[in-house]
């Protein structure tokens, strides 16, 4: 699976950004994807994780502002961010598992000025 994330950029706090990942294949045949980010300086960290047919799971520190989901037409995993923080600054990843590998797409650069 190869995966392109686009959608980053500069946006000043309390802002929103929507951030896409277009996936080489049809992104229902994909069992897991998810969104982790990576600010300098530290470890990459889940931000979420949508399972096919499970509980979509959001790390607490985004829970009620960012939102996954799936674009099936287009193929497609979008992260809806909404009331940006300074401290969402980081690079962005989306993610695939299937048949017990994992995929990363190449990054996208969100900066949240204060």
């Amino acid at each position: 699976v190869q995966l392109q994330a686009s959608g980053g950029g500069l946006v000043q706090a309390g802002g929103s950004l929507r951030l896409s990942c277009a996936a080489s294949k049809s992104i229902l045949s994909i069992p897991a994807v998810g969104w982790y980010r990576q600010a300098p300086g530290t470890q990459r960290e889940l931000v979420a994780w949508m399972p096919d047919g499970g509980s979509i799971h959001y790390a607490d520190v985004v829970k009620g502002r960012f939102t996954i989901s799936r674009d099936i037409a287009a193929n497609t995993v979008l992260l809806q961010m909404n009331n940006l923080k300074p401290e969402d600054t980081a690079v962005y990843f989306c993610n695939a598992y299937e048949r017990g590998k994992t995929y990363w797409g190449q990054g996208t650069l969100v900066t949240v000025s204060s």
